[in-house]
């Protein structure tokens, strides 16, 4: 990364259309099995909460959510492979978290690989707990992979 990004707030902004390129560029190289093209665009149709984060002109990262009945549901929170442990992860988690609060969700549950410790390290420092696992939810190598359920219950402000 250079310098100049290192000096450069990071800016977390809706992400719609014209940042898809850039997505899927950061989406491909971050997942053996990535979200396509037309999965991104259909969260961003259909009215889904679609974020990304910017350092200058530069999108470092994004994450998507829904919210139904009182929840919300983290359904993508990736950075860019250049950009990772420099606490953008948590600057989207933290974004992710306060538009919870705003839509007055309950609580907040994602899906996580058990192969991705980062990802569940992160998760954790918030406040998720681990509430079931999805047998065969996620593709892999090896066939399938189950995936982690968390939980993150908020308090009503």
């Amino acid at each position: 990364m250079s310098a100049e990004l290192e000096t450069v707030h990071p800016l977390v902004r809706r992400l719609n259309e014209s940042d898809l390129d850039r997505i899927m560029e950061i989406e491909l190289a971050a997942y053996p099995y990535p979200w396509t093209r037309g999965i991104f665009a259909d969260c961003i149709r259909v009215g889904y909460d679609c974020w990304c984060l910017q350092l200058g002109a530069t999108v470092a990262g994004y994450t998507i959510q829904s919210h139904v009945a009182g929840e919300n549901h983290l359904l993508n929170l990736c950075v860019d492979t250049g950009f990772r442990h420099r606490g953008l992860g948590s600057i989207l988690l933290e974004h992710a978290i306060r538009l919870a609060y705003r839509q007055n969700s309950f609580c907040i549950f994602l899906e996580v690989r058990p192969s991705n410790p980062a990802g569940i390290a992160l998760y954790q420092k918030f406040g998720f707990k681990i509430v079931a696992e999805r047998p065969d939810y996620y593709r892999s190598d090896l066939g399938k992979e189950n995936a982690i359920v968390m939980r993150l219950d908020l308090e009503p402000r």
